[in-house]
């Protein structure tokens, strides 16, 4: 059964580890801002029990890499295991390799392609993807009043999070109020903020015309931003928006150029995740899906967010 959890009010809070536990810790990569504040919530978090340590591991975008990590943390027979997934469609080797060895695994942030059939002693701790870009191209959408010419920037292809996203926006321009945009352009940008500007710096090269950027991230959305105001495009006859409500993504809607973005729980989703492998390392039983929901930020309501993430 999904289990829903608000922010960092968590619903998985522990008692104190009774004995010193090891937690191995292989982030996709440590140059990403939204990972980082992930990762600084799990780490933060972790300083206030006692007797657990994290050994943190950068698998710097390299799948080989990161299932070397998880080997090493086997061998060092950690306590637990926590992953976010470099491609979320090699997580069945991962999974085999740590249910072989007996020791729990935690997946976060990214969906892993098992999620549905993860062993027993392993789950998965994020938001639920559907929510993040639909809520996105609903609001543009709305302001743009149905009808309008959007591009659309994906995140990595090898992510779920990413085809997800990208399906939301889809779906949500298939329905009565939104099937007026039309999708003019769609291309990836790798997640990565100068990726986001060369691709829209190219678009506007090309001479396509739009309306809207619906970005699978903010990151991308703020290059895209970058890139049309070095064009000398005027942003108020843009609509652009993103996921993850990142502090730069948040002072980008403060000073007018990002229209929308998704409030993603990176700390919450941190401290979750840790939660989960604890209780695990102790033989608890917890539900394999923990899901954060998402919440729409919008100029109305942006200083609610600056300190969140």
């Amino acid at each position: 059964m999904k289990k829903f959890i608000l922010g960092t009010a968590m619903a998985l809070v522990m008692s104190t580890a009774a004995h010193a536990e090891t937690v191995g810790v292989s982030m996709a990569k440590f140059d990403d801002n939204f990972l980082t504040v992930l990762r600084n919530g799990m780490t933060d978090y972790a300083k206030t029990l006692s007797g657990v340590t994290l050994q943190v591991e950068d698998a710097q975008n390299d799948v080989s890499k990161q299932q070397s990590q998880i080997q090493n943390f086997i061998a060092s027979k950690v306590d637990a295991i926590i992953v976010n997934p470099v491609d979320t469609d090699a997580t069945t080797a991962m999974s085999k390799l740590a249910a072989d060895a007996g020791i729990p695994l935690v997946y976060v942030n990214r969906q892993p392609v098992n999620v549905d059939t993860l062993p027993d002693n392993q789950a998965f701790v994020a938001s639920n993807e559907q929510e993040s870009g639909t809520l996105e191209t609903k609001e543009i959408c709305r302001i743009l009043g149905g009808k309008g010419k959007a591009v659309v920037i994906m995140g990595e292809l090898s992510n779920q999070a990413a085809r997800m996203r990208t399906q939301d926006v889809h779906d949500v321009i298939k329905t009565d109020e939104c099937k007026g945009l039309e999708i003019v352009e769609e291309q990836t940008a790798n997640w990565d903020r100068t990726q986001g500007a060369d691709l829209m710096t190219n678009w506007l090269s090309s001479g396509i015309e739009f309306d809207a950027v619906i970005s699978n991230n903010d990151e991308m959305a703020i290059g895209a931003i970058q890139a049309l105001k070095a064009a000398g495009k005027d942003m108020s006859k843009v609509v652009v928006g993103g996921v993850d409500a990142t502090q730069d993504a948040l002072a980008a809607m403060q000073a007018g150029d990002l229209d929308v973005t998704v409030f993603q729980d990176a700390a919450g989703q941190g401290q979750g995740s840790l939660d989960a492998a604890l209780k695990l390392a102790k033989g608890e039983k917890i539900d394999k899906k923990v899901y954060i929901p998402f919440q729409l930020v919008t100029h109305a309501n942006v200083k609610d967010f600056v300190t969140k993430n």
